[in-house]
């Protein structure tokens, strides 16, 4: 269980920098990532590319894997960004539900979970994807979703997977983030 003091870093929204924000939530540490170490992921990830999509005026601003002025990075960025740090990242099969996940797995096992829920904001009017961080921190699972005014702590287990299957449900992908390669 959590002590008391235990100190939760947590990272508020702020444009579409949700996948820094997430990143930073899992690494429990400010500047983990920056959004210019994204910047670089997703323009490498650009040049790497042996499909190389055609430039337009418009490349400047949206580029492949992220919105150069808004974030918005996608998961590509996500996967080099982690295995970048020596993590590896599975995508958990949604026909499996959260019960085949092992939360118990220990912290040094399972660094966190990240997950791409839809998102409807304006009234519904806009419709998009948000990346948020959950973590296990002192054997107590956090929602570090950076649209938080704060953490929100887990009663157990099964809240956790109350909560992944709900996401599940509702068309949200589930990434498990593992310290060690797979």
């Amino acid at each position: 269980m959590a002590s008391e003091n235990t100190q939760i870093y947590h990272e508020r929204q702020r444009l579409q920098f949700c996948l820094l924000h997430s990143l930073n939530n899992l690494f429990q540490q400010k500047d983990a990532f920056t959004r210019a170490s994204l910047n670089e992921i997703a323009e490498k990830l650009v040049l790497d590319d042996p499909n190389k999509v055609t430039w337009t005026p418009i490349s400047a601003l949206f580029k492949p894997h992220h919105n150069t002025i808004t974030g918005n990075y996608d998961i590509n960025v996500l996967i080099a960004a982690l295995e970048g740090r020596g993590k590896s990242v599975i995508w958990h099969d949604r026909r499996n539900g959260a019960s085949m996940i092992n939360l118990d797995a220990s912290e040094e096992t399972l660094m966190g979970i990240v997950l791409n829920v839809s998102v409807r904001k304006f009234g519904g009017i806009w419709k998009g994807r948000h990346w948020v961080a959950l973590k296990k921190i002192n054997g107590v699972w956090y929602n570090l979703d950076s649209d938080l005014v704060a953490p929100e702590t887990f009663k157990d287990t099964e809240e956790v997977r109350g909560f992944l299957d709900y996401i599940i449900d509702n068309g949200g992908e589930v990434l498990l983030v593992m310290n060690e390669k797979q």
